[in-house]
């Protein structure tokens, strides 16, 4: 049996929301342990494109593979899982988006055992131990007792972060996580990222913060109109782009970086 390199596979999907096609034939791998990184246009479909992966999203057409789950799309015929199926794989796709989606009546603690307790079926006390362990993983095991409304923005998603780590995913997806954040609370969340790289966690990002992507990703994602355009390492989709709407696309980036 051959070694399973690639986390995720995904072949030829498409969805249209009505008259809007907002994926386009789009076919991309991840390797066990990589990082990429969607940039491009807003409306280019870069979270739809991450929402399919966990099926938030159901394709209209194409096959995604995560680990050993596969799911084929066409149309009307498409066979979707049940509910518990579609829990358990969930668990396995941790989401991190750009509003951190917190229980507002639920402690720091509390909002990272949940998912544990009602679909894991973790006993209460090693629910607890692990969330403590995350919480101090993310910086945050003095927050708690806490409650999210007393959290700074870059603490929330932190939380978020903790919360979806506590499902033992396979594979992380982060839909502009820090896109929310004011600049100062920036570089907390993303230290917690690339600590999540650096311990080999596979990973999508759907990310504005170009420097870093430069630094972390193993492969840059550049989609437009919802198709990918150009694909490669880092240095060179961001240093030496290929395709002209890629060119554009990171001059206007760096226009307004610079005004910043």
């Amino acid at each position: 049996m051959t070694k399973m390199t690639k986390m995720i596979e995904m072949t030829g999907v498409s969805k249209a929301f009505g008259q809007h096609q907002v994926l386009r034939g789009v076919s991309l791998d991840v390797d066990k342990g990589g990082v990429v990184a969607l940039i491009g246009p807003s409306g280019s479909g870069k979270s739809t494109l991450l929402r399919s992966i966990n099926l938030l999203t159901v394709p209209d057409a194409g096959t995604i593979r995560v680990g050993t789950s596969v799911h084929t799309f066409d149309g009307a015929r498409t066979r979707l899982p049940n509910d518990r199926q579609l829990s358990e794989f969930r668990s396995r796709t941790g989401m991190v988006f750009q509003h951190f989606n917190l229980f507002p009546h639920l402690s720091v603690l509390r909002n990272v055992m949940e998912g544990p307790l009602g679909v894991l079926g973790t006993p209460r006390r090693e629910a607890q131990e692990q969330a403590m362990a995350l919480l101090d993983k993310v910086g945050l095991a003095d927050k708690a007792d806490q409650y999210p409304d007393v959290l700074s923005g870059g603490q929330k998603q932190r939380v978020a972060i903790a919360r979806a780590l506590a499902m033992r995913p396979e594979v992380m997806l982060f839909d502009e996580a820090t896109s929310a954040l004011d600049p100062e609370l920036v570089g907390e969340v993303l230290g917690v990222i690339r600590g999540l790289a650096d311990e080999g966690m596979t990973m999508l990002l759907v990310t504005h913060e170009m420097d870093f992507a430069r630094e972390l990703a193993d492969q840059v994602v550049f989609m437009r109109d919802g198709a990918i355009v150009e694909a490669g390492t880092a240095r060179d989709v961001l240093e030496h782009p290929s395709d002209a709407s890629t060119r554009a696309f990171l001059a206007r980036y760096r226009h307004l970086e610079h005004a910043a």
